[in-house]
């Protein structure tokens, strides 16, 4: 019997875990269901997820093409993934799907100190490329704060950011040229290794953030940078939103460029306390952290320092050293943690204008309390790329419902404020439909059309980033 569909195509199933071992060693697929589920979905809460018909954990980029070969012929989805820690439902499987796993490719092929690179596979842990980096006196400067378990793949994907985003930039600065299979298993080169190239459309641009919709990358030439003087922090405490917001304004307009500056409300300062006992004031509204990595920070600082009471800071402490800055930064890397402990949770990713993050900030505790909805928010101060962080119970159906109302409003206040639906995090499939509201009819037009051209059937990572 001839197990073809009504258009002539075969149906995936046995046929396809037997066209996939046939280019796959043992050890690389996982067809077995339930730990197949496993590997359905990344870290968004709430986001819908399919359940794979395979996982192939590839090795190499030939088995990459393999895999792509293989599914363009029997029409079968497929969905990269990094380590899944994502917030945006990018990673998340569809039903019958093969998830395609690039976390075994994780070599450091080279690090060049001279023309300053470092050539990588997708499955290098961000921290492990640093590490490797700070041997030659160099850094890879995105920070992600899952930098200890994320990879550079990921990153790519994502378009990553980080704390140190304020001075250094973002993923897609760092990326110089990329290795990306394709949907039908063709290998593309983009980009260059040389410091400027202007060669021809941008496309390994086009493949930062685009979430593995339009190609699988396998291999990236990233710039690195001369290794900074160990950073000394700030720490400011503010009775407002008005008074941390008109800092944030004063210490740019002033032309100070801070290696990290770094917010967290009132709510999120008491999680914190409650979690690790911080000892700080429990009546702060907002807590700023900045950073600066100069050779002589100490007078820069001061002069920071004196903005912020200026402009209403009712406590404001240098760090003596790298330790005790290490200390202060402590407080912002248990933000997260902090408010997990109170409930699920549902991370925001908007990014305003830095002149309109006090009115965020303002229209976020509107939100919340139009919704009876605890929000704790951090933010990338200087940068003006806010994390709203929605919890709720979710065995509560109406506590669920009233965090997505809360969630989505928070998106729309953005875009009122001239922002972006997100800063860092990408779109995923949780805010696909946002996306086609902050691009408008024209711009996702364009975004189809490019789709098209590099995917004309469909099967790489359906359902994320922009409609078909």
């Amino acid at each position: 019997m001839d197990d073809r569909d009504d258009a002539g195509h075969r149906e995936p199933g046995a046929d396809l875990i037997a066209e996939l071992r046939a280019g796959l060693p043992d050890r690389a697929l996982v067809a077995d269901p339930d730990v197949a589920a496993s590997y359905a979905h990344d870290q968004a809460s709430l986001c819908a997820a399919g359940r794979p018909a395979a996982v192939v954990l590839a090795e190499s980029v030939e088995q990459v093409q393999h895999v792509m070969r293989v599914a363009s012929r029997l029409r079968v989805p497929v969905v990269p993934q990094g380590a899944r820690t994502g917030l945006s439902g990018g990673a998340n499987a569809v039903d019958g799907c093969i998830v395609l796993s690039l976390v075994r490719m994780d070599r450091i092929v080279e690090i060049d100190p001279v023309d300053r690179v470092a050539v990588v596979e997708p499955g290098v842990v961000n921290a492990d490329l640093s590490k490797a980096a700070a041997a030659f006196g160099l850094t890879y400067p995105p920070d992600p704060s899952s930098w200890e378990t994320c990879t550079i793949g990921g990153n790519i994907g994502t378009g990553a950011g980080g704390l140190c985003c304020v001075k250094y930039g973002v993923t897609a600065e760092y990326v110089l040229g990329l290795d990306v299979v394709l949907a039908d298993g063709e290998l593309l080169r983009t980009g260059r290794r040389t410091a400027k190239g202007v060669a021809g459309y941008d496309l390994t641009r086009l493949f930062v953030g685009a979430e593995g919709t339009l190609g699988v990358v396998v291999r990236a030439v990233l710039a690195l940078r001369p290794t900074p003087p160990p950073a000394l922090v700030l720490a400011a405490q503010f009775g407002s939103t008005a008074e941390v917001g008109r800092a944030v304004a004063d210490i740019t307009a002033a032309g100070h460029t801070p290696s990290l500056m770094e917010l967290m409300d009132g709510t999120t300062v008491r999680a914190v306390n409650a979690l690790a006992n911080m000892g700080l004031p429990e009546h702060t509204e907002a807590l700023l952290l900045i950073a600066l990595d100069t050779p002589d920070p100490r007078a820069e600082l001061a002069a920071i320092g004196e903005l912020c009471t200026a402009a209403g800071a009712f406590e404001v402490l240098a760090a003596d050293d790298a330790e005790e800055s290490a200390m202060f930064l402590t407080a912002r890397r248990l933000a997260l943690p902090a408010l997990e402990r109170l409930g699920s949770s549902m991370i925001d990713d908007v990014a305003v204008p830095r002149s309109r993050l006090a009115a965020m900030l303002d229209g976020v505790a509107g939100i919340a309390a139009a919704h009876d909805t605890v929000i704790g928010m951090c933010a990338h101060a200087g940068d003006g790329n806010t994390h709203p962080i929605v919890i709720f119970d979710a065995a509560d159906a109406a506590a669920t419902e009233r965090a997505r109302a809360a969630f989505d409003a928070i998106m729309e206040l953005g875009l009122e404020l001239g922002g972006t639906i997100t800063g860092e995090h990408g779109v995923g499939s949780l805010k696909r439909d946002w996306l086609a509201r902050e691009l408008g009819p024209v711009g996702v037009r364009a975004h189809q059309a490019v789709k098209a051209a590099f995917d004309p059937l469909g099967i790489l990572n359906p359902g994320k980033v922009v409609a078909p």
